[in-house]
């Protein structure tokens, strides 16, 4: 059994993690709700976008001259996985770790035993793991988690199309979270180039639009936009699903905290009462033995 001061310094050392799990809590709650409301807002414009993109860039393939959607053999991989720069998030570093390695030395095994499978990391802790393995990296950029701006992903959106339009990668996929409450956040896999065909008859929607002043002139202003937005609208999902995952694992680690008070107080309580009836034994002894003598 545990001396009280040994106990009570444990119940001060808890309380003091409980305080701060608890303001780290509120922290990401507040970056949450700002962070979801940017989201919340991107998405319908770049639903929307990829659409429209989807159908012109199919109709403009029929000729060929679609650069982004040309379709070659997955012979140079780039992936471009996002996670975080802070840990405290439970799993969702981890897991973005996890499935990144999965498409390197499974889905894209033999493209990887040829060293063509290239990475792109955004988020510390993904970078950084990539780089203790001796996994050459061929670009980070861990600040844009810092404050997610439109213009710094654009830049990085930029070099991604210039590279696949040089043909110095076949294909392009993003590994990000993709941010669906403060409690859910789904890892997936994305590709963003080349574009992917649209899934409806081109024929039902080549008659939607009015083109002018030309169809190529069009889709060059239209695919780099669109692409821009993708990317961006990948960041602000990773980045409030991180906000979201955090906010649950403090809520669950202050809760963890709560419990584990209430068994030291209970283990207190019977340390002090232990305590307590030895020093009545002893005196109850001790006022014996004057009787007795």
């Amino acid at each position: 059994m545990p001396n009280l001061k040994e106990v009570r310094n444990r119940i001060e050392s808890v309380k003091s993690t409980q305080q701060i799990t608890s303001a780290m809590k509120l922290v990401a709650a507040s970056k949450l709700r700002k962070a979801q409301n940017a989201i919340m807002s991107l998405r319908p414009y770049s639903k929307k976008m990829s659409e429209i993109l989807q159908n012109v860039s199919a109709s403009i393939d029929s000729d060929g001259n679609s650069v982004y959607g040309q379709q070659r053999p997955e012979e140079k991989i780039l992936i471009v996985a996002l996670a975080s720069n802070r840990g405290l998030c439970g799993a969702f570093n981890s897991n973005v770790i996890k499935l990144t390695r999965r498409l390197i030395f499974n889905t894209f095994a033999p493209q990887h035993a040829k060293g063509n499978v290239h990475l792109i990391c955004a988020g510390k802790h993904l970078s950084d793991y990539f780089v203790r393995q001796n996994f050459g990296l061929h670009g980070r950029f861990d600040a844009i988690f810092d404050k997610p701006e439109y213009q710094a992903v654009a830049d990085i959106a930029t070099g991604i199309m210039k590279a696949f339009e040089s043909k110095k990668y076949d294909a392009v996929y993003l590994v990000y979270n993709q941010f669906k409450n403060a409690a859910t956040q789904t890892l997936i896999t994305e590709q963003f180039l080349p574009i992917a065909p649209s899934k409806e008859k081109t024929a039902t929607h080549s008659a939607d639009y009015i083109f002018q002043p030309d169809k190529n002139e069009i889709l060059d202003d239209l695919v780099p936009r669109s692409l821009k937005i993708q990317l961006y609208k990948a960041v602000l999902d990773s980045f409030a699903s991180e906000q979201g995952a955090r906010m649950t694992a403090m809520h669950q680690a202050t809760d963890n905290a709560k419990e584990i008070l209430r068994q030291l107080k209970l283990a207190y309580n019977k340390a002090r009462q232990n305590a307590i009836t030895s020093e009545i034994l002893e005196i109850v002894g001790g006022a014996n033995a004057l009787k007795s003598s």
